[in-house]
């Protein structure tokens, strides 16, 4: 399969047959990465990476990955790259483009992400938009499969705020490979209406579903996966932990809910995760709002079935898999 050359922005662009292939290519760069196995092909080749926001698996994977691939690689955090501000979009993919031979972005609005792959003349990757997350899901789908062996007619559960970039490219990896994708929260908090319809037409094809329920018990119901993420994400004003924390508060994964899925299922989440109160914010949250965790309880994120660490390894994996495939490998 030729993937050289395009830009990886969202899993709607991308068959599951391409979705399967990267994952697979994953799978076998991750095996060579255990055995000291070289896959240093892409020597000569350079990355920037823009961080609109900061994030520490993502940069880390794409900079072990590029080192790995035999690639420099530039970090430009939020002070150091003028998209944007001093410089247009299109100016800057159009910049980087004539330097490097791939550009990630991480930040705001997808428009942002697709102007840059509009103007560049090099793959432009997605490492988290508003609206959606496609590395991460790679990495979901890489451990599902090493967990389970295969993924089709999988149950995934996504418990809490569905209407972000985890929640939609969730519903659209399940539907698009044939899983079925349940949320539960209340029904503001469900995912856009129109990308709904888009992906109850991808289950059609792929035998997959999608199930949007405000009982947390139903959607656990026999699940293979129970997914939850943070409850406000970066760049979401303060004043809004209150209304989370309170209306999302009977979705959190505890080990009551996860006694409703089946015996064998797995807990993941993409991080960070506020299941103590060992960080500042969770220190400040806990102390305001009077709680010892948030989005899960830390008996389950510390429980042999949460695979969360492995999860955040296989972001790394993946994401040398998008590159490789993209430029050429």
């Amino acid at each position: 399969m030729n993937l050289k050359g395009r830009d990886f922005l969202t899993l709607r662009d991308f068959t599951a047959e391409e979705i399967l292939y990267l994952t697979d290519l994953a799978a076998d760069l991750k095996k060579k990465k255990k055995e000291g196995v070289p896959v240093d092909r892409l020597r000569g080749k350079n990355i920037a990476l823009i961080f609109e926001k900061t994030s520490t698996r993502t940069r880390c994977s794409f900079e072990v990955a590029a080192h790995d691939l035999g690639m420099g690689c530039t970090y430009l955090d939020p002070k150091s790259s003028q998209i944007g501000k001093k410089e247009s979009t299109a100016d800057t993919a159009r910049v980087l483009s004539s330097m490097f031979d791939g550009i990630e972005y991480r930040g705001f609005g997808q428009e942002k992400v697709e102007e840059l792959a509009k103007y560049s003349a090099v793959p432009v990757w997605n490492g988290l938009t508003n609206e959606y997350h496609p590395t991460q899901m790679l990495a979901d789908l890489l451990t599902i499969r090493e967990v389970f062996g295969d993924h089709k007619g999988l149950k995934l559960a996504y418990m809490g705020d569905a209407r972000y970039n985890t929640g939609n490219s969730l519903m659209i990896l399940c539907t698009k490979m044939g899983m079925h994708f349940a949320a539960a929260a209340p029904a503001k908090y469900f995912p856009d209406p129109a990308l709904v319809e888009v992906c109850r037409e991808y289950a059609k094809e792929s035998g997959g579903s999608v199930t949007l329920t405000e009982s947390a018990e139903e959607a656990a119901k026999d699940a293979d996966i129970i997914y939850t993420d943070v409850w406000v994400s970066m760049g979401e004003p303060d004043e809004i932990w209150e209304e989370r924390i309170r209306e999302l508060s009977p979705y959190k994964v505890t080990k009551e809910l996860m006694s409703h899925a089946k015996d064998s299922a797995i807990f993941l989440h993409c991080l960070p995760a506020f299941h103590d109160l060992k960080t500042e914010t969770g220190k400040e949250k806990g102390e305001q709002y009077g709680i010892q965790d948030m989005e899960v309880t830390d008996e389950v994120f510390e429980s042999p079935q949460s695979k969360v660490f492995q999860e955040a390894e296989n972001r790394m994996h993946t994401i040398k898999a998008v590159m490789a495939a993209t430029l050429g490998f």
